[in-house]
């Protein structure tokens, strides 16, 4: 497969209590995987556009994808690339804060971190349907709260993500069940800032 989801660096069990075992494995084992699989037999045959280039150049590039396959891989190329990017920021015992040059662009940008993760989460609970909240640098390399719908990927609107909330439910009905609210306030137990510095440290030179 050219295209594969990212390795977890924890098991499926040590994101509890904050997200379940099971939810982990059927969301990276079946979820992810579904869309790896689609991805990759939507862009059999379609080497040349594919050649030498990562998933991010694709989708940050989506105008350049034939018409044919274009929304194909908006929505399974998005669910790859969204999918890898959330597992990527989780971890069992997280950096529970921001530090340095990205603290300071978060407080210059909305007051303070408390006040940036209120945003977050206003967003991500209050976003219709299915899709995600997130942390994004824009075209200027400033900070930006975002959601997309679907599989809609930051990518594709020229914008760099620095933190995602998946809103899927998916993502939190075996724990939470309705409450969406609930996972995403708890969420933040396990995203690791750590990651995400180097993240922003790499886009914002």
């Amino acid at each position: 497969m050219k295209f594969d989801k990212v390795q977890l660096n924890y098991g499926y069990n040590e994101l509890e209590p904050y997200i379940d075992a099971l939810t982990v494995e059927t969301h990276y084992a079946k979820h992810l995987q579904t869309y790896v699989n689609n991805l990759n037999a939507l862009l059999k045959g379609y080497d040349e556009i594919t050649s030498g280039k990562t998933l991010e150049d694709l989708l940050s590039n989506i105008d350049s994808i034939p018409e044919k396959i274009r929304q194909g891989v908006i929505n399974q190329g998005g669910g790859v690339a969204n999918h890898n990017f959330y597992f990527s920021i989780l971890s069992p015992k997280p950096k529970k804060a921001p530090e340095g040059k990205l603290l300071e662009a978060i407080n210059n940008k909305f007051g303070s971190f408390e006040a940036m993760k209120e945003k977050i989460n206003n967003v991500s609970i209050a976003h219709f349907g299915s899709g995600w909240g997130w942390l994004v640098l824009d075209e200027n390399k400033e900070l930006e709260i975002i959601t997309t719908s679907n599989q809609n990927s930051p990518l594709s609107i020229k914008k760099k993500p620095l933190l995602t909330i998946d809103v899927w439910e998916h993502a939190y009905y075996l724990k939470y069940k309705n409450v969406r609210a609930d996972y995403v306030k708890n969420i933040w137990n396990l995203i690791d800032w750590s990651k995400i510095e180097n993240i922003y440290e790499d886009y914002a030179k």
